[in-house]
């Protein structure tokens, strides 16, 4: 993954009815390595990673890097959003695309969190690089992500198997500026 481009970086925080979307600080490191040492939250995405290993290698500020968002909910992490350039990836669909991703931490689920930061960072995306395409991936399996991808206006592109699951990768045409 590469960043998205010529974008300015970090923005003004992006404010939604109930959260704020902003650039990662010091006081978010112990919410990110919750966030990859979950069990749950790694489910579909091949497994979280071990605790003391991301206590070692977590930096002060992590994540700080151009279409990295901290989801925060009354002035506490509650996620990430990811957008990213897909420079790599097993489908060709993909390749040279903005790839959208979150987390979000068990205790947040099933309030609509992910579906408002996700259409928040995706409206910020669309203000900055107009007209481009973002692709989403995600297990069949998921069914959550599946239903917040068809949400977003995702539409599915292909399926294909990788890490031992059907996956789903689907796109969300360029919203174009109106004159």
């Amino acid at each position: 993954m590469r960043e998205l481009g010529p974008v300015a970086w970090p923005p003004a925080p992006i404010k939604t009815a109930r959260l704020v979307l902003r650039e990662p600080e010091a006081r978010d490191r112990a919410t990110f390595i919750e966030l990859l040492a979950s069990p749950e939250v790694h489910t579909y995405l091949g497994g979280p990673r071990p605790h003391d290993e991301l206590e070692r290698e977590m930096p002060v500020v992590p994540e700080r890097w151009p279409g990295s968002f901290v989801v925060d909910l009354d002035g506490a992490m509650i996620g990430q959003i990811l957008l990213r350039r897909a420079t790599e990836h097993r489908r060709p669909a993909a390749v040279g695309n903005a790839d959208l991703g979150y987390l979000l931490l068990p205790r947040a689920w099933g309030f609509g969190y992910a579906s408002e930061a996700c259409a928040a960072a995706l409206d910020w995306f669309d203000g900055v690089l107009p007209g481009e395409p973002v692709v989403l991936a995600t297990q069949t399996a998921n069914v959550g992500s599946m239903r917040l991808a068809a949400k977003l206006g995702f539409t599915e592109v292909e399926r294909f198997q990788a890490w031992g699951a059907e996956q789903w990768l689907g796109v969300r045409s360029p919203v174009t500026p109106s004159a």
